[in-house]
């Protein structure tokens, strides 16, 4: 027990130091490495079958809203990319660029893509030309590269591996339609898979994307109380359209610039996750994504009869649809204990010469470590039914820890004193100015999160300059 005590002690605990915490998680679940290249880390296999789980389910979702998966090239030419301004402005300082092919020098740079507007832009001028080619609804699953100066485990690599969604409408009304249903599918996907609550809401101008109208987002809470921004939708216009030069023959015989939009998540999520259901004893996973959801720990398996009888509930259990392991290795139970809780299982099970002999076995929940003894017979529905109980248990105390950091604060002040206390979300009412944002940045240390769709009249004055206000504004710490 000495070894299973000792690799628990490996992790630091979060309220001495989340941040070393998180990365010890990272580390000793295997979830990632670090790689030869700053900034570019190696998703080992476990942490990769996270983001597996989340691509086929997120997959699906996008199949049933009508759009189909593409694949656009790696590198964009430079003139491509200054071909829509603010939009490259916004990437400049991130952007690698490919000067040799080979050994002979390019004769124009290409930029490794950050993300992939003008590529799409630029495939969509050449199959764009009437009403009846659109809408156009494509997503692409790639990896994308963005020069970050500070990196850490999932939440800011150079190299990252994402989805992107980039859509072209005939009307505006459209456009902004599929922006907003695009927003709902990541907020149900991180509420009801991730069993992370959000925040949905509009970003203001100062953080909304490079060349976006209007930047939609879910904001997540972490366990620590700073802000995670989970996903984004971008409303564009048809500022690219005009500017690729993008026409189309409407049902008036008119030409008209189409009207598109861009949406995306990344392995950031995994991130997410961590932080939000995390404990002392490492990582803790949702049921619906996790590589194993239940693992199988023979107890005395030396014993006769111990190995096979769990191999008979490994495969009852795998029938029904569940992801199972069964640790059969030589180490001992109590390590294996330690092991599995450090990856998150969601559910242990145990089973040995006693249970075997009550018809029994031992079911461990990762989330709140209770035990139950549950006879093998039906051992299917009664395991489904406790990994639905710890999905929504996850969800529950996410959403606790929400509610009890969200709070209303009436001046500038008075979010300085909670944010240094308490952290979380403060929400005010605000004039709209820039200037204001930028002094609660500079005074309170906090940015805004969104303006969110859910307003509330906290009263008639902006917390910061005491002008006439306009909306009501999260603001927090984010990552």
């Amino acid at each position: 027990m000495a070894q299973d005590k000792k690799q628990v002690e490996q992790i630091t605990d979060m309220e001495v130091d989340f941040a070393q915490w998180y990365t010890d998680v990272c580390k000793k679940a295997e979830l990632i490495d670090y790689s030869s290249v700053k900034g570019m880390f190696i998703l080992r296999p476990y942490g990769y079958a996270i983001w597996e789980n989340i691509q086929h389910i997120l997959d699906t979702e996008f199949k049933k809203t009508g759009h189909e998966n593409v694949y656009l090239p790696l590198l964009i030419p430079e003139s491509l990319l200054q071909k829509e301004k603010d939009h490259v402005e916004g990437f400049a300082p991130e952007c690698a660029w490919v000067t040799y092919g080979g050994s002979d020098q390019l004769e124009e740079r290409l930029c490794i893509r950050p993300t992939s507007e003008t590529l799409f832009c630029a495939h969509y001028q050449n199959i764009i030309h009437s009403w009846r080619d659109l809408p156009k609804l494509y997503n692409q699953w790639c990896s994308v590269l963005r020069w970050e100066k500070t990196s850490r485990p999932f939440l800011r690599h150079r190299e990252f591996l994402w989805q992107e969604g980039h859509t072209m409408h005939a009307t505006a009304e459209e456009a902004v339609a599929e922006t907003e249903q695009m927003l709902n599918v990541y907020a149900d996907f991180m509420e009801h898979v991730l069993a992370m609550p959000v925040v949905k809401g509009r970003k203001t101008e100062k953080e909304k994307f490079s060349g976006a109208e209007a930047t939609y987002c879910v904001e997540c809470m972490m366990h620590d109380k700073k802000a995670l921004q989970g996903g984004t939708s971008h409303y564009f216009g048809d500022g690219f359209a005009k500017a690729f030069d993008i026409a189309f023959t409407g049902k008036d015989n008119q030409l008209h610039h189409p009207f598109q939009t861009s949406w995306g998540v990344s392995t950031r999520m995994i991130g997410g996750i961590i932080m939000t259901h995390g404990d002392n004893n490492g990582l803790v996973l949702p049921p619906k994504i996790a590589p194993m959801q239940i693992i199988i720990i023979p107890v005395a398996q030396h014993k006769p009869g111990v190995l096979e009888a769990c191999q008979r509930v490994l495969e009852q259990l795998t029938v029904a649809g569940l992801r199972v392991k069964l640790d059969s290795s030589d180490q001992s139970p109590g390590w294996k204990f330690a092991e599995y809780e450090m990856k998150g299982v969601p559910l242990r099970l145990e089973l040995g010469p006693k249970d075997m002999e009550k018809g029994q076995c031992v079911l461990v929940r990762r989330d709140s470590g209770e035990k139950s003894f549950v006879s093998l017979e039906g051992i299917e529905e009664t395991a489904a039914k406790l990994l639905d109980a710890v999905q929504d248990g996850l969800f529950a105390r996410a959403k606790r820890n929400l509610e009890e950091n969200t709070y209303a604060c009436a001046t500038l002040e008075e979010v300085k004193e909670k944010m240094a206390v308490q952290g979380g979300f403060a929400k005010t009412m605000w004039c709209g100015d820039e200037a204001c944002e930028l002094r609660m940045k500079e005074e309170a240390g906090v940015s805004s999160r969104c303006i969110p769709f859910a307003q509330e009249h906290l009263g008639d004055t902006c917390a910061i300059c005491g002008k006439p206000a306009k909306h009501m504004v999260y603001w927090g710490v984010a990552y």
